[in-house]
């Protein structure tokens, strides 16, 4: 609102008067303004005199007075931001993803293995691929590390003669 505002002063500005004038940070104000100038013809509240999609300091904004729109408020939709995220970030991000996917591969396990009571290795992975493929493709060794974590917490037993066949124990 504050960078409409401003119109009442001017009839345009340029990129660098508005960022001074108004005081937002560099990459906000170019979200803003792209969104009021570049977006749906009839979400066009500023005019831009300016070449290419990125928004330089020497390009002019001024206001539309060909818009118009019915309502009282008007919903302008505004850009996703660009910013790149750490590397730490990332890595924190992936470990949650991670961390919430081994609960899904578990349970998928489990959900076919109560249902099957025994099944060979490769089954299970083929069963567990399907069922989860809607909303992830695991990996299989991570299928794997969730059936050794199974084993471990005695949801799951090895067959004594075969060791690619598991038994679900109730």
């Amino acid at each position: 609102m504050c960078i409409l505002m401003k119109f009442n002063e001017s009839e345009s500005f340029t990129f660098e008067e508005l960022l001074n004038a108004t005081k937002i940070p560099e990459e906000n104000l170019k979200r803003a303004l792209t969104s009021m100038s570049m977006g749906k013809k009839s979400q066009k509240v500023l005019l831009r005199n300016g070449n290419g999609l990125e928004i330089e300091n020497d390009d002019i904004f001024s206001v539309n007075d060909e818009f118009t729109s019915k309502l009282n408020r008007i919903k302008i939709q505004m850009i996703p931001s660009k910013f790149e995220k750490n590397k730490s970030e990332e890595k924190e991000i992936r470990s949650n993803i991670e961390k919430d996917r081994k609960h899904e591969i578990e349970a998928a396990i489990i959900r076919i293995m109560k249902s099957r009571q025994k099944l060979i290795h490769n089954e299970l992975i083929t069963e567990v691929t399907k069922l989860l493929q809607s909303r992830f493709l695991p990996d299989p060794l991570i299928i794997k590390k969730r059936i050794e974590a199974l084993i471990e917490r005695e949801y799951l037993k090895r067959d004594e003669s075969n060791f690619n066949l598991y038994h679900y124990i109730s």
